[in-house]
């Protein structure tokens, strides 16, 4: 909004820096780091008072776990509430990229709070039907990753160390986009399971995926990199950089003890984000690299429910991985944490795969 304004305007005077992508993305950052501030503790206490008793904590979980009973959920609002305004006030509105990424964050998100809602108000585990939430979440994608085609006309597969691309999928690329952004959006909602643990790491990948945007809407250096250009990815950092603030405000309140869970409303929101991002920059495998840790918790209880319909035996102590460690004698702060630092080591490794072609 404040972008097609100041260019109403001309750009007159100091307005003149809202040309620039990273004044508009830091200032994205800013905004919906102290909009998510701000709105956080009343957010938070509405949640407690309308929620009651809180996000059904599972029995078969560690026991540790049972001492978060009463904690709210939901909390993905109070992120999407300021990622949204974020969004609105300083990307550029004729940009359609942007928009494809907004629409699938809002309709992952209310995918994800129709899923909240059923689960605080039955007190169960359950919520929506997994059948129906990945029907509508690929119709979403779908949606979504046909927009992207239709306007940059670029349906090729491009992979890491190698310069160029290496197949057109044609209309094949619809659906391989749209399984990206639905198998990530969901890995970050399994991965969603400690205090802090998505948090940090869907952080992380926004910050490797605000250069990767960058520097694919940038023409020379695109050329230079041997990586796919992209017109109009030009405003994506900006999206990136709010969610970013979004958040570290959220963080402020998610970290150990927990205040307040994300819930699916948040996972799946920010996770749809992140794998529309990467489709709309050409960098689904780099997603992959750059996302390896949620890949690795949405494996894990792939893997465990594989061998337990086979064999009746467990491969893990408990799926997702996380839990895992928790019940071989990892406390939740140390999991965290050394999670945290696998997913930044990820991410540097995603990064590297830009020269190195």
């Amino acid at each position: 909004m404040l972008y097609l304004l100041a260019s109403h305007l001309g750009f007159p005077h100091a307005l003149n820096l809202i040309r620039y992508i990273t004044f508009r993305a830091g200032a994205a950052a800013l905004t919906a780091l102290f909009l998510g501030l701000f709105i956080g503790p009343r957010f938070i206490n509405y949640l407690r008072v309308r929620q009651g008793k809180g996000q059904p904590i599972r029995l078969d979980g560690p026991q540790t776990h049972l001492a978060k009973r009463g904690t709210p959920t939901m909390g993905g609002l109070m992120i999407l509430t300021a990622l949204v305004v974020s969004m609105l006030l300083w990307m550029d509105l004729t940009n359609r990229y942007t928009w494809a990424v907004l629409f699938v964050t809002l309709g992952f998100g209310a995918i994800g709070f129709l899923d909240d809602y059923d689960k605080v108000k039955k007190r169960s585990h359950k919520g929506v039907s997994g059948k129906v939430r990945l029907l509508f979440e690929f119709m979403i994608a779908g949606i979504a990753s046909w927009i992207l085609v239709t306007m940059g006309g670029n349906t090729h597969l491009y992979v890491p160390f190698y310069n160029g691309p290496v197949i057109d999928l044609s209309y094949g690329y619809i659906l391989f986009a749209a399984f990206t952004i639905v198998a990530f959006g969901n890995a970050v909602n399994l991965t969603d399971g400690l205090d802090g643990l998505a948090t940090m790491p869907v952080i992380i990948a926004c910050l490797a995926f605000f250069v990767i945007s960058y520097l694919v809407g940038n023409a020379k250096f695109a050329a230079y990199l041997g990586i796919p250009h992209v017109p109009g990815a030009a405003d994506l950092p900006i999206i990136c950089a709010a969610i970013i603030g979004a958040g570290l405000a959220f963080l402020w309140f998610n970290a150990p003890p927990a205040a307040v869970f994300m819930g699916d409303t948040g996972s799946l929101a920010l996770g749809g984000a992140i794998g529309t991002i990467a489709v709309a920059c050409h960098h689904e495998i780099v997603l992959g690299i750059v996302g390896g840790l949620f890949v690795v918790e949405a494996m894990s209880v792939i893997i465990q429910v594989f061998f337990y319909k086979r064999t009746g035996k467990r491969v893990f102590k408990m799926a997702p991985i996380h839990h895992h460690f928790e019940q071989i004698g990892w406390s939740e702060p140390t999991v965290v944490i050394r999670f945290w630092i696998v997913a930044f080591i990820l991410a540097l490794a995603g990064l590297a795969t830009l020269k190195l072609r």
